[in-house]
């Protein structure tokens, strides 16, 4: 039976990573057709780095990703320690509220962020698609700093202030580095769900500006080249990466806890 589930498991595995598997062996491939192997080369990544579009969506989406999470992060930090000021009932209803942006339908949210903008007079580019990230990523980062912040025991902070320390003071040395592994979770989730967003931000981007999926997406109009085979195989590390220090980041608050 023990042998059953590992197969079954090893199988839904397979299933999971085999198309990803091809994408990435195809990067490598010499040849410009699809599935015929004539050789191992690495001339789709160099090709790749000398298109000054792909470097340009490439720029794009590292700085609006790190720019949106930082943003998200701040915000909901404040925003968590306005809540643990509320009562069970009202946090509780605002945080269902906060939650449903969660729920709704990627392309609802574009198309609603597209006409706020527009009706408010702003011009899609860099900011307006800025602007969307930090809004479908504040409630990631929320939802990540919360449990923390309400499993805080304030006497540490009551006890920082009778000591002479200052609210700033106190809040900075006993409540940020006890929110820490919190922090760093809901920035690299943000970071993550920015650089991975494609419908929204394919409403909100405006003309003559991409970032690394909806150029990939543009390029796919044109034709299948080599060169997204390698783009789209740099993408799935990076989401990779990432995804593991979030998974190590959330592996080191539960040791916290437990110790």
């Amino acid at each position: 039976m023990e042998k059953v589930k590992k197969l079954y498991v090893a199988l839904v595995v397979l299933f999971l990573y085999a198309p990803i598997g091809v994408l990435v062996a195809q990067s490598f491939n010499a040849s410009r057709y699809r599935g015929h192997w004539t050789g191992f080369t690495l001339q789709w990544y160099g090709e790749l780095f000398q298109n000054e579009g792909i470097l340009d969506a490439l720029q794009n989406t590292v700085t609006i990703g790190l720019s949106s999470a930082a943003i998200a992060t701040i915000l909901g930090l404040i925003t968590c320690m306005a809540l643990r000021g509320m009562g069970r009932k009202p946090r509780s209803v605002f945080l269902g509220v906060a939650s449903m942006p969660l729920l709704n339908a990627d392309i609802v949210t574009g198309i609603s962020l597209m006409l706020l903008f527009l009706g408010m007079g702003l011009r899609l580019g860099y900011g307006s698609i800025l602007m969307a990230h930090v809004v479908f990523n504040l409630p990631y980062v929320i939802l990540c700093i919360m449990p923390q912040f309400l499993s805080l025991d304030r006497s540490c902070y009551d006890a920082a202030r009778d000591l002479g320390a200052t609210p700033f003071v106190a809040f900075r040395r006993v409540v940020l580095p006890e929110l820490r592994p919190s922090l760093l979770a809901g920035f690299m989730l943000a970071f993550t769900m920015s650089a991975d967003d494609f419908i929204i931000t394919h409403f909100t981007k405006g003309a003559g500006i991409d970032t690394l999926p909806t150029k990939i997406y543009a390029e796919l109009k044109l034709g299948i080249h080599p060169e997204m085979y390698a783009l789209s195989t740099l993408v799935f590390v990076f989401v990779l990466v990432f995804a593991v220090l979030l998974i190590v980041n959330r592996k080191r608050l539960t040791l916290g806890r437990n110790w």
